[in-house]
């Protein structure tokens, strides 16, 4: 029989949490919107300035839901063991195609940006796995042995996967009602647990079944908070 998930509460071992959340896709319609002359929108504008824009709302507004959801919630749960090193950045790290791990708000000028777009995120390519394996062991080194990693992105493949576990071990792990639903269904259920304050369970990846049945469709949002958790996070025994 498979190995039952975690309760949902942290860890006694696991105290301290940091995340690491996947990156927007950067040659999409909306990221053209965002580095279009034309672009009126404030966040535009901002992106191509000489001072650049957030690399977190950048994220969030050419990904969506998805996205959005990924930061709302490690921002909401990322307990870092030192929350004013600049390489744990508060706890909250985005992988990015070509610069490894960054804060959700170092600014991203145009230029960077169409860089992450002609940035294939393959694991054969150095100029994304590269930068993204050093700057793993500078966050392995910086949160000590007693932090967990949660990646918040897709782990049926490999290209996240594969080169963040032989440097974090059985310390990363991802949130198993991620498997089996899609990126829309993973976004809203993880602005539904911000809501209701209520963490999801994790488990380690060496070892998971990263492939699973599609869940239930997710309620609209209009029942209580503890109902609405419940219902999406309740397994089978």
């Amino acid at each position: 029989m498979p190995k039952r998930p975690r309760k949902m509460t942290p860890d006694p071992i696991f105290q301290q949490r940091i995340f690491l959340l996947s990156p927007a896709n950067c040659g999409g319609p909306r990221a053209r919107l965002m580095t279009s002359p034309n672009g009126a929108f404030q966040l535009a504008r901002q992106l191509q300035s000489r001072e650049g824009a957030p690399l977190g709302d950048v994220f969030s507004f050419v990904s969506g839901l998805y996205f959005r959801g990924k930061l709302a919630y490690a921002r909401r749960f990322a307990r870092p063991p030192e929350p004013d090193d600049p390489v744990v950045a508060g706890g909250v790290l985005v992988i990015t195609p070509n610069a490894g791990l960054r804060a959700a708000d170092t600014p991203v000028t145009l230029k960077s940006f169409a860089g992450f777009a002609a940035t294939d995120i393959n694991l054969t390519n150095a100029a994304y796995r590269r930068p993204l394996e050093q700057a793993a062991r500078a966050v392995l080194e910086a949160i000590g042995p007693d932090c967990e990693v949660v990646l918040l992105g897709s782990i049926a493949s490999g290209k996240y996967v594969d080169p963040l576990l032989p440097i974090f071990g059985s310390r990363l792990v991802f949130p198993v009602h991620f498997v089996g639903r899609g990126d829309m269904s993973r976004g809203g259920l993880m602005l539904r647990c911000v809501t209701a304050g209520v963490e999801l369970e994790y488990v380690p990846l060496k070892g998971a079944s990263r492939h699973g049945q599609r869940p239930p469709k997710l309620e609209p949002v209009r029942t209580t908070k503890t109902t609405m958790i419940s219902k999406v996070t309740k397994r089978k025994t």
